[in-house]
């Protein structure tokens, strides 16, 4: 009697899956008002329209001396123009008018004097007797002056809505009088990791460690990661290899979260409930992408109890760069597109292969590499789903397309870890 036969569905491509990541992830209802000094890595939600122009006057680039342009030109025996200083002029001080046939003492930041016309650097002066200045150079009209709004026009939209705010943004909504930001509410994220065989750092000795044992790194690398897209995160632990217990645990994350992110458990073992368990409290959507490290990845949908809403369902492979990598290229994206970004890919730059790639894979490949002296990626030496060390020494990813080799000197599309991880 021949077997059954088991029907696999064809891998996902990771664009694919993305998209279809992307349609679930609605931004969150709900918004915070926090302080300018608070909002490094949180989106904006309501844009900064400035209601003020900036600079506010024209002012003083350079310590100096403002001056009439017209009143500096040397003569034609070769003199220099001899002036004398009529008021003195810090920033933060309001001046008057620029008397005829005088100059201003003024420095970096000072309003520019009505009737000045050019900044003199004091370098190219010399201080005289009785509070004259000589002007040793022929200044061109405007030089050194910062015109009024030449940064940023009153009623101009300066940081958009969905924004992911820098230091640079908060300096310039300082810059416009912002002392608050509306910003979008941090996602919950629950997050656990399943597998008997995990062990956390600190309550086993190495020497002590069981056969088949090991230490619960994914825990570390995802919670920083999720810290860093701006979560609020609830480490749940680890939960073991059992369907009841799985259950209980992804219904108690759904209560009160957005997000629950599980690590392991994902695969198609007889000792993977993740499946089954979002099933029977939800429904599960994807599965499998066509990636490598990477192709055991889930999401779905986990009802609440209380009947009020659901908690979105990540699960992530066990083996760690596996879980790192899926991490980068799905769930970063989803959390971002949650909190209201709109672009959400990360940025990719041409970069010289050093290195050869003779066997082609026919997954997408991300290749741990990074810079040499040269100016070329070089790739970590080994591959595998379970080196996490390669993440550490690597600099960024090559996004190596299905099917593809490369030859040294190949140009190859880079996606630096500055970028994945900022």
């Amino acid at each position: 009697m021949q077997a059954a036969q088991t029907f696999r569905q064809p891998l996902k491509p990771l664009d694919d899956a993305l998209q279809e990541l992307l349609a679930h992830a609605k931004p969150l209802a709900g918004s915070q008002q926090v302080s300018t000094f608070d909002a490094d890595g949180r989106v904006l939600l309501q844009a900064a329209v400035s209601p003020l122009q900036v600079p506010p006057q024209d002012n003083s680039a350079m310590d100096g001396y403002a001056v009439r342009a017209a009143e500096c030109v040397v003569n034609g025996a070769g003199g220099e123009a001899v002036l004398p200083v009529s008021q003195r002029i810090p920033a933060g001080v309001a001046p008057d008018a620029l008397a005829l046939g005088s100059v201003a003492r003024i420095f970096t930041g000072a309003p520019v004097p009505a009737g000045a016309d050019a900044i003199v650097m004091q370098e190219d002066c010399e201080v005289l007797e009785e509070g004259r200045v000589r002007i040793k150079t022929q200044p061109k009209t405007g030089q050194w002056i910062r015109r009024a709004g030449e940064d940023i026009r009153q009623g101009a939209t300066v940081i958009e809505a969905g924004v992911r705010l820098t230091p640079a943004h908060l300096g310039l909504a300082a810059s416009m009088g912002f002392a608050s930001l509306n910003v979008a509410r941090k996602p919950r994220v629950a997050l656990f990791s399943t597998g008997d065989e995990l062990v956390m750092p600190g309550t086993v000795a190495p020497q002590d460690m069981k056969p088949g044992s090991i230490y619960n790194s994914n825990r570390f690398f995802l919670r920083a990661l999720l810290l860093r897209m701006g979560c609020e995160v609830t480490d749940l632990g680890i939960v073991p290899d059992d369907r009841e217990a799985t259950i209980a645990a992804l219904a108690d994350a759904a209560m009160d979260h957005d997000v629950i992110v599980t690590s392991g458990g994902v695969s198609v073992g007889e000792e993977d409930h993740i499946k089954p368990a979002v099933q029977a409290l939800g429904q599960l959507d994807l599965w499998q992408i066509n990636i490598k490290p990477g192709k055991p990845f889930a999401y779905g949908r986990v009802n609440r109890e209380s009947g009020t809403g659901f908690a979105h369902f990540v699960g992530l492979p066990g083996n760690p760069v596996s879980g790192f990598v899926t991490f980068q290229v799905l769930v970063r994206p989803f959390l971002l597109r949650l909190q209201g970004v709109q672009n959400v890919l990360p940025r990719s730059i041409e970069a010289r292969a050093d290195f050869a790639l003779s066997k082609s894979d026919k997954r997408r490949e991300f290749l741990r590499v990074r810079y040499n002296e040269r100016g070329g990626l070089e790739l970590f030496k080994n591959q595998s789903s379970g080196v996490l060390t390669s993440t550490a020494w690597g600099d960024g990813v090559v996004d190596n397309p299905a099917g593809t080799t490369i030859a040294v000197g190949d140009s190859v599309r880079f996606i630096p870890f500055s970028e994945l991880m900022a």
